[in-house]
């Protein structure tokens, strides 16, 4: 009987920081300093965005929103005892359904190139003809990134159109309200 040998372990794998991130953006830009500051850039505009209270979304690669949560009261692991606890905003991020897809498997990373980023298919959230005043809106937020921009034609007209749709739902609302209770008046009387 010949002796088994154990497998060859498996190497641990390699986390990638901001280093690692900034060359390998360097290396596609010409030089490491280029690529850090592209990284810093895009991160920074990111960062800002989502601390004031703007949704950066990233077609195909996730979103970045900022989150409140309400003041609660949780319990104490040690003791046992209720604590209070502060309402606090968080980050959260979502990945899109192209990262999704080549997370799990169902899609597969191209090999040498580069990945890219499709547009939003129709009908979906960012895209379509459903989502035209969505679309306004969103071009208008990218566009700030530290600054609010002064308002255009088509963000102002797409505002008006749902306010003035609101305000119809909520008559609307009211009325059928009104009708209900009339009934129910009339309902108790006989």
């Amino acid at each position: 009987m010949a002796a088994r040998t154990a497998p060859d372990p498996i190497p641990p794998r390699k986390g990638v920081n901001k280093a690692d991130l900034s060359r390998t953006v360097g290396e596609r830009l010409g030089s490491n300093q280029a690529g850090a500051a592209a990284v810093d850039a895009v991160l920074d505009a990111i960062i800002r965005a989502t601390v004031a209270g703007d949704r950066v979304s990233i077609t195909g690669f996730g979103s970045f929103e900022k989150v409140d949560r309400p003041a609660r009261y949780a319990r104490n692991p040690q003791t046992g005892e209720r604590v209070r606890v502060k309402k606090t905003s968080v980050p959260r991020f979502r990945a899109g359904q192209g990262f999704k897809d080549l997370v799990s498997g169902s899609k597969k990373l191209p090999r040498g190139g580069e990945v890219s980023v499709k547009k939003a298919p129709k009908g979906s959230l960012t895209g379509g003809a459903a989502a035209t005043t969505k679309k306004t809106t969103k071009a208008a937020a990218k566009k700030t990134t530290a600054k609010k921009a002064a308002p255009t034609k088509e963000t102002t007209a797409a505002a008006k159109k749902t306010t003035a749709a609101k305000k119809t739902t909520k008559a609307a609302a009211k009325k059928t309200t009104a009708k209900k209770a009339t009934a129910k008046k009339t309902a108790r009387q006989r």
